[in-house]
Order: structure tokens, then C-alpha cells, then sequence
């Protein structure tokens, strides 16, 4: 619900309110049903979003359109008995990137029936990003075009939210979606001057296009604060680094905050830090499947310990014949030997394995490793081999002992820090 991350962003300075709201950018059902677990144990608003790759007119990679993302997360919230008037739903990236190929007409027509696709089925934060050039165009684009573009889209929104009142994040300079490719030696924060000229320039162009009364509702900005993570290493937050970045919000903008992508596989201590210093929306993914498979991995390996004879269906033999089948989502980014290009398929940080859970092959090998395992009892001794921080919790009766609870709990573990970081000041 819009106002109740409304009024969350604009306490989060005050003593004991919320000071920020993590981003769960996941569809997969065991990443979502592990953050409604622990959102529902904190009594907290849990904020779900799908990318325009991911969900769109045409169904994106998940196969669901936009209505049917909505349904698909009601289902699972009612599953969890969490409340509905706790879930935020947001849209990501949503711009012409899916369409990126395409001249800027055609992928600017997309953009906006998806954008109030989004609007319609009720999502009600939208991240407006026009900042991919399309074909024909200058690289890269003039902050100017940029805003226009999000001012067409949000004007979208506007007229097909249906009197709803969406929240609004600008900015362009995100890091790359699911990690970046390059070596991170270089990274940057973005500059006090660049934060104000995307603020300025898109303040002047939505007040031309008649938004001047939806400003208020453009409640964060996407900045780079320092952090990224690609194939096999992490750039994590130095607050030293950002803080001009942080200053400058501090002074000149009242009712905006930062949101920043990429915050996954960063310490507990960074995520205090990023909230604190005004990064109230941090976005996590990757590292949430990244998890998800530790763990489905362990529990193959625990079934092969056990029947060591009966194995025929070995998970991550599966996993790697389907991405090898179709290496549409990760040939392109990963690069080197043989040997260094298979272990990245399986470990990377980037995680590009997440687009294959949906293989119907993979799901099947999932379904049935899970009954098999269901079906016995799993000796802690195994659980200690193969997943020892599940079992030090085990140990501490966090939860019970069956194949999914050890999953999910791998999940809720890389989301407990963000939500302390998020937890209203004691």
C-alpha cells in the first residue's frame, strides 16, 4: 500500500518508526514465502517487486503478466496467512529496456502500455527508468530525454491507476541488473552534482508535463552509494565514500530518500549504515536464489549420502543439463574456460542459475527430491555436514526439521539482516 510506505520513508529520522523497507526482487514461491515468514514474525510491510524483464505485456521470463503476478503473490499470501494490507507491491526498471533493440518509438509504445499494466493491476511503487537508449539513439542519453521519457510513462501510470496514488522512484544510474559483468576495481559513487542534476532536470520537466501536483509522490532517487557485486566478488558500502552524496540529501531534499540496488551478499553492518545515511529502500535478489540453491544443493547431497545406490535424478546434474540445453540467460556472461565457465553456472554471485527454476524439467526435480526427503528422517549429523548454519538454528528450536523448512530458513537467514537494518530505532 502506497501510504503506508509513504509515511514509513517519510518517519524513518524519527525515534522509533520505521527507517527503512528492504525490496524482495524475486518470483520464485520459496523466496517470497520465506520473506512473507519473517515479515509476519517482525510485524512488518514487506515489499515485493517484479523487473519489466521479468514480468510484462507479454509475460516476461516468469510467463506472468503483470495481473498475474498479483495473483500469483495473494496466493502465496494467503498460503502464509500474511496480510494483504501489509504487502507492497512495486514494478522495477520499468522503461524500454525489454524493448531496448527496437527504435525508440516502437520500444517507448511498449514501455508505456506496460508501465500502465503495472499501475492498473495495482502496483503501487513504481520505479520509472527510460534511461536505456534504443536503437537510433545517442549513447548516453541527455538527462533531459531521460526525463521526458519517465514523464510520458508516468503520466501512464497516472491515468490507469484508477484514483490509486502510486510512489514514484527516478534516477539512472543503477547498477546492472543481477550484477555487474566488469571488474569492480573502478567503482563509483555518484557525485552530489549528478544527484542534483537528475533531480532538477526531472523536477522541471514533470512540472512542463503537467505532474507538478504527482512531485510530492517521487519519493527516492536511484544513486550508485558504492556497492555491486559481480561473478566473484563484492565492493561492499564505505560511508566515507558516499558521504558528499549523503549531505547533499540530508540539506536540499526533505522528502526524498536513496534507493539503492545491488545491496546483496553485503555485512549487516553496511545495511545498518546504508539506512542510516539514507538508503531506506534497499533492493535485494540474487542472493536470495543464491541461497535457495545452497541449500537445494545440500539436500541433494544429503539424499546421496543416504542412498548413495538409488541416486538417478541427481540435482545438480539436471540443473546443469537444462542450462546447458538453453544457455540463453548466462552464455553472455560468462566467460573464461571450460572448467571456470561451469563453476560459474553453478556458484556465481550474479546467479544467473535463477532463470532456470522454472524449467519444467528442474521443477520436477525439485517436487520429487523434496517428497523423497519428506518421507524420511533426516539425521542432524547430515544437516550439520551439509547446511551447518541451519543446524546450529535446529539447534536453537528456530525451526522444525523437514526439507522445506531447511530451505526456507536458508532464505530468512540473508533476510534478517536487512530487516534489523530496517527495524525502527530502539
Amino acid at each position: 500500500m502506497s501510504t503506508e510506505l509513504r509515511q514509513l520513508l517519510a518517519e524513518r529520522k524519527k525515534p522509533h518508526k520505521w527507517r527503512g523497507i528492504y525490496s524482495v526482487c524475486s518470483a520464485h514461491p520459496y523466496v517470497l514465502r520465506a520473506a512473507m515468514k519473517l515479515a509476519k514474525t517482525k510485524g512488518s510491510p514487506l515489499l515485493i517487486e517484479a523487473t519489466s524483464n521479468q514480468v510484462n505485456q507479454f509475460g516476461g521470463y516468469t510467463g506472468m503478466q503483470p495481473t498475474g503476478f498479483v495473483d500469483f503473490v495473494h496466493r502465496l499470501a494467503g498460503q502464509e496467512d500474511f496480510p494483504q494490507g501489509k504487502l507492497i507491491l512495486g514494478g522495477d526498471h520499468l522503461g524500454p529496456n525489454p524493448w531496448a533493440s527496437q527504435p525508440t518509438a516502437e520500444a517507448m509504445d511498449q514501455a508505456e502500455v506496460m508501465v500502465s499494466a503495472y499501475a492498473a493491476a495495482g502496483f503501487t511503487k513504481i520505479h520509472l527508468d527510460a534511461s536505456m537508449p534504443c536503437a537510433g539513439d545517442l549513447t548516453p542519453l541527455p538527462d533531459a530525454v531521460i526525463a521526458r521519457r519517465a514523464a510520458r510513462l508516468c503520466l501512464a501510470a497516472e491515468k490507469a491507476a484508477g484514483g490509486r496514488e502510486p510512489l514514484y522512484i527516478i534516477g539512472t544510474e543503477v547498477p546492472t541488473p543481477g550484477g555487474a559483468l566488469e571488474d569492480l576495481g573502478h567503482l563509483k559513487v555518484t557525485t552530489r552534482e549528478a544527484a542534483l542534476q537528475t533531480l532538477q532536470v526531472h523536477r522541471q520537466i514533470f512540472a512542463e508535463s503537467g505532474l507538478e501536483h504527482v512531485w510530492p509522490r517521487v519519493v527516492g532517487m536511484v544513486v550508485q552509494p558504492g556497492v555491486e557485486f559481480n561473478h566473484d566478488s563484492v565492493v561492499f558500502y564505505d560511508p566515507k565514500k558516499a558521504a558528499p552524496l549523503v549531505e547533499w540529501l540530508s540539506d536540499q531534499v526533505g522528502h526524498m530518500v536513496f534507493e539503492a540496488h545491488s545491496t546483496d551478499y553485503q555485512t549487516p553492518a553496511a545495511y545498518e549504515n546504508l539506512v542510516r545515511d539514507g538508503f531506506a529502500i534497499l533492493k535485494v535478489g540474487p542472493a536470495l536464489t543464491f541461497a535457495m540453491r545452497e541449500a537445494l544443493f545440500a539436500l541433494a547431497a544429503i539424499e546421496a549420502e543416504l542412498h548413495p545406490s538409488a541416486i538417478t535424478l541427481y540435482l545438480p546434474d539436471i540443473v546443469e543439463k537444462a542450462m546447458l540445453r538453453s544457455p540463453g540467460a548466462w552464455q553472455s556472461h560468462y566467460l573464461g574456460s571450460e572448467d571456470e565457465v561451469r563453476l560459474l553456472r553453478r556458484f556465481s554471485y550474479s546467479d544467473r542459475l535463477r532463470y532456470y527454476w522454472a524449467d519444467p524439467a528442474i521443477e520436477q526435480a525439485v517436487e520429487a527430491l523434496m517428497a523423497r526427503l519428506v518421507e524420511q528422517t533426516l539425521p542432524e549429523t547430515l544437516i550439520s555436514a551439509y547446511l551447518p548454519e541451519q543446524y546450529r538454528r535446529l539447534r536453537l528450536n528456530l525451526f522444525s526439521v523437514t526439507p522445506e523448512a531447511l530451505v526456507l530458513d536458508r532464505i530468512v537467514q540473508v533476510l534478517e539482516p536487512y530487516a534489523a537494518a530496517c527495524a525502527p530505532v530502539a
